[in-house]
């Protein structure tokens, strides 16, 4: 069974999709079979892997809405070992159209029950909100993983996130962990970056990831190519931050 991993904040422009479509990258350049999953309406996971969503025939929506086989959905890659279910326009009317729907809040972990077990790592890039796709991303995963920019802001609306994933908890996936907090944006050359990657690992001791994901220009540009800049440009700071992330990952995965 392949474990399930939501990327989440309702932050928007904290790294959230340069994160999900690099450690997918990274997973499947490892060897592990890898499905990514594009949860968010901008559908920018989708593009950053190559697909205009506007070509996209069938997508998470209609998994969600229209109970389509997710199997049926999800595409190969030019990356081995990485698939993707894509997102698409349809996607932004898909909160107010899960409202009525009977256990709308499980969409996501029903589609997943028979997919889960073609794959090592289920990674779900949800959108920067705490709706209903969030909601169906957290109930669906394992765990959470949280990028945070090292800005002043860092902290933000992270309270609000983990009572999220708190009530999220209590109420509908008792097994959902975090993860890690992963501290993206740090640009070494700034004293108040180096603050805030103090502030948080003094709040959050033992969930923060060791490694730290640079601002790097080589993961701005790899999306307009439509290509994870850990193929773009493997030698990349920012490539090599999301290889060390991975292995990270992939050792704490072990580990538990």
């Amino acid at each position: 069974m392949g474990r399930v991993l939501a990327v989440a904040n309702q932050k928007g422009g904290v790294g959230k999709t340069t994160t999900a479509v690099n450690l997918s990258a990274g997973l499947a350049l490892a060897g592990h079979r890898t499905l990514l999953i594009d949860l968010d309406p901008q559908s920018s996971a989708t593009s950053g892997l190559g697909l205009h969503p506007r070509e996209v025939e069938a997508s998470i929506y209609h998994v969600l809405i229209d109970q389509r086989s997710a199997e049926d959905v999800a595409l190969e890659t030019k990356i081995a070992n990485l698939y993707l279910l894509p997102a698409s326009r349809d996607l932004i009317g898909a909160e107010i159209e899960l409202v009525p729907l009977e256990r709308r809040e499980y969409r996501m972990a029903e589609a997943l029950i028979q997919i889960r077990r073609d794959f090592e790592f289920i990674l779900i890039d949800c959108p920067p909100s705490l709706g209903l796709l969030t909601v169906n991303g957290l109930t669906a995963a394992d765990a959470v993983v949280i990028p945070l920019q090292c800005e002043y802001y860092a902290l933000e609306g992270l309270s609000a996130l983990l009572d999220t994933i708190g009530f999220i908890r209590q109420t509908l996936n008792p097994g959902l962990e975090i993860q890690g907090l992963l501290l993206t944006m740090f640009d070494k050359r700034n004293s108040l970056a180096h603050q805030v990657v103090n502030e948080v690992r003094q709040h959050f001791p033992d969930q923060v990831f060791e490694s730290i994901i640079p601002r790097n220009v080589r993961l701005s540009e790899s999306p307009s190519y439509g290509t994870p800049a850990m193929v773009y440009d493997r030698r990349s700071r920012g490539a090599e931050a999301y290889a060390a992330l991975t292995e990270e990952l992939i050792q704490n995965t072990v580990r538990s």
